[in-house]
């Protein structure tokens, strides 16, 4: 039997935004993708092809921006960072903690499969935050 699996950056990305906007369960009903890229190119270095508003009482607030690799994305969360690394290693998803000013923690996701992996990550974050 054969697998077909999911590892372009792009279609990955189209299925993480798809994840994202048809769910209206808590918290993900408070989140919009905004500003997308809808030509986004992939780069070695990643594109940023969209990011993750929360909309609160008071006013939107950026969570994360989801950057398009060749054969992965790269979603960069500023929420939350500690409990999102941890359910994203639980998962079995690639994560590095990045050193700025305010901290973050990147999560790769490499295959269309692992989307849920990663909303995962972002819900408990958001749930922590």
């Amino acid at each position: 039997m054969v697998e077909d699996r999911t590892t372009d950056g792009v279609r990955i990305a189209q299925l993480l935004s798809s994840e994202l906007d048809g769910r209206e369960d808590p918290p993900l009903d408070s989140l919009a993708v905004i500003n997308a890229n809808r030509d986004v190119e992939p780069s070695e270095d990643g594109t940023l092809a969209y990011e993750v508003e929360r909309s609160e009482q008071g006013g939107n607030e950026r969570v994360a921006s989801v950057f398009v690799h060749p054969d992965r994305i790269r979603m960069e969360l500023t929420e939350g960072i500690e409990s999102a690394e941890k359910t994203a290693r639980k998962a079995d998803l690639l994560v590095r903690p990045k050193a700025v000013e305010p901290p973050r923690v990147l999560i790769f996701v490499e295959q269309g499969a692992h989307v849920k992996r990663a909303v995962d990550a972002l819900i408990a974050g958001l749930d922590s935050s």
